[in-house]
């Protein structure tokens, strides 16, 4: 294996290769958005002018749009167009991460594909550390400041994780003892040691996830785009994960795009999030901003200790709260969602509580905000309301016959 050498321009195995440098403006109308997606557009559109890079974000999508032509159903339907990403803009600056959120097929991948130059995008403009990525230079460190972590495992099945490690970081231009010494705390923070001697194909699912993420950030890349990458892993695989993503990027020169459809990891290791339903961009910014604007009810749940007490205190919680709703309700556990109307201010409606739990001696008693899963599934609804529109196929129509008398 050979360190250190002059990083090749192009090679069979890793398809290295320029980029066509056109880039093509979105033939869509901009159709009327949430003001923190207008604001985040014009964030892009101005981060493509900066000439000092110390100020320039490490990742920068602009009018992103991406359409193919789906397959036909049948031989009687006609083939559709279909727009998996539709005027796409956000930037990520050094030391953030950004999550990408969205159901199956709301263009989360297609997103990273074509950040990558991996899919060429129908319109728009994508920038790594401040070069187009659809022209993809491969200068000396041209791989060095890129990372990514696709959804599925691409790894050679014959050979053991060390030599994947080994082989990335000969390609990333590492020398041999800075490469020995990366390869060494990757494999103690993830706890690879007794995966290191196995092929590949023997590694269970979590195992080559996590390899994936390591050949990944191995090297310290200033860009991280990961595409799931803890999808598969048990929950103490996720957590290393998450540890070692949030110690890479913590270095300010870093940035990171993360994609995944756990709200876990989102309120883990995202400094933002960005919600995608249908392929448009539907929310973005802080998890807490998020639940504040999006959030419209609280979550109040009782623990009683007499169960023969629950129709008295319903009816309390309705003179206190007229707009509570009951979610559920066993043995013992009361939940309602309160409109925020109804909560504010909130020390007003702890007083009402606490009166309640020494009226009807409650064990306990919790009143929380919206979760991002919440928040989440309702701004989802309009792309599951879609998706059953598309099931529905008008190009052949159905007749009964006429049933034959007996």
């Amino acid at each position: 294996m050979k360190y250190g050498n002059e990083i090749m321009r192009k090679d069979p195995v890793f398809r290295i290769s320029p980029r066509n440098r056109e880039t093509y403006p979105n033939p869509e109308e901009l159709e009327e958005e949430d003001e923190d997606v207008q604001a985040e557009r014009v964030k892009a559109a101005n981060a493509l002018s900066i000439s000092n890079l110390d100020e320039k974000p490490v990742i920068i999508a602009s009018c992103l749009r991406k359409e193919y032509k789906e397959k036909k159903k049948s031989c009687f339907s006609t083939r559709k167009k279909k727009v998996a990403v539709k005027n796409v803009s956000f930037c990520v600056k050094k030391g953030e991460i950004l999550g990408l959120l969205g159901h199956n097929g709301a263009g989360k991948s297609t997103s990273i594909k074509t950040i990558t130059g991996c899919t060429k995008p129908t319109a728009g403009v994508v920038l790594l550390r401040g070069s187009r990525a659809s022209v993809r230079r491969q200068e000396d460190s041209g791989l060095q400041f890129l990372g990514y972590c696709p959804q599925e495992s691409s790894l050679w099945p014959s050979l053991t994780a060390r030599e994947h490690l080994e082989l990335y970081a000969a390609v990333k231009g590492l020398g041999k003892d800075d490469a020995a010494l990366s390869i060494s705390r990757l494999v103690d923070a993830l706890r690879l040691q007794d995966q290191l001697k196995a092929p590949v194909r023997t590694l269970p699912e979590g195992g080559k996830r996590k390899l994936c993420f390591a050949l990944s950030i191995l090297g310290n890349p200033s860009v991280l785009l990961l595409d799931e990458p803890s999808t598969g892993m048990d929950p103490e695989g996720q957590r290393q994960v998450w540890l070692a993503l949030q110690t890479t990027v913590k270095n300010k020169e870093r940035g990171a795009l993360l994609t995944t459809h756990y709200m876990a990891e989102a309120e883990a290791v995202c400094d933002r999030v960005a919600i995608l339903v249908s392929g448009k961009l539907r929310c973005i910014g802080s998890i807490q901003h998020l639940k504040s604007k999006f959030g419209k009810d609280y979550m109040l749940e009782i623990k009683m200790k007499d169960s023969t007490q629950v129709e008295p205190l319903h009816t309390e919680i309705l003179k206190l709260f007229p707009q509570a709703a009951r979610q559920e309700r066993y043995s013992s556990l009361m939940a309602y969602k309160l409109p925020v109307e109804d909560v504010r201010p909130l020390s007003q409606a702890f007083s009402k509580l606490e009166a309640v739990k020494q009226t009807f001696g409650l064990e306990e008693y919790s009143l929380s905000q919206v979760t991002l899963e919440q928040v989440f599934l309702e701004l989802s609804k309009e792309q599951e309301m879609g998706n059953f529109d598309d099931e529905m196929d008008t190009t052949v129509r159905w007749k009964l016959l006429p049933q034959e008398e007996c």
